[in-house]
């Protein structure tokens, strides 16, 4: 069964599609994770994707440090380039994107923990 849920990330509100996998609703997997290409760790600010676009380049790894306001990703839509700057400072925890990939708006980018 497919549940339609809508959840809050950082005061952006998304709408969500859940597939109930068993009987009740515990056994179905968490919304956020619905959002990513790749599982997303717990803990941390999630970040999600501003757009739906390309990914040109990631300019940090995990274990970096990074500060409120520095340039993280770079985004392509409609052929011009989107930077995506740190919500908060913190450390990489993961990234769950890579170079090339396609992405759609609210998609988990990476996570700062």
């Amino acid at each position: 069964m497919i549940k339609n849920l809508k959840i809050t990330v950082e005061d952006k509100t998304y709408d969500v599609k859940v597939e109930c996998l068993g009987d009740d609703a515990s056994s179905a997997p968490a919304p956020a994770a619905q959002q990513a290409s790749a599982p997303v760790p717990t803990g941390g600010t999630i970040l999600p994707c501003p757009l739906s676009g390309k990914v040109v380049s990631i300019e940090v790894k995990v274990g970096d440090s990074v500060t409120e306001g520095d340039s993280i990703i770079i985004l392509e839509a409609m052929k011009m380039n989107t930077v995506v700057n740190a919500p908060s400072s913190g450390t990489i925890t993961a990234i769950t994107v890579t170079q090339g990939d396609t992405v759609d708006e609210g998609q988990a980018l990476l996570t700062i923990g």
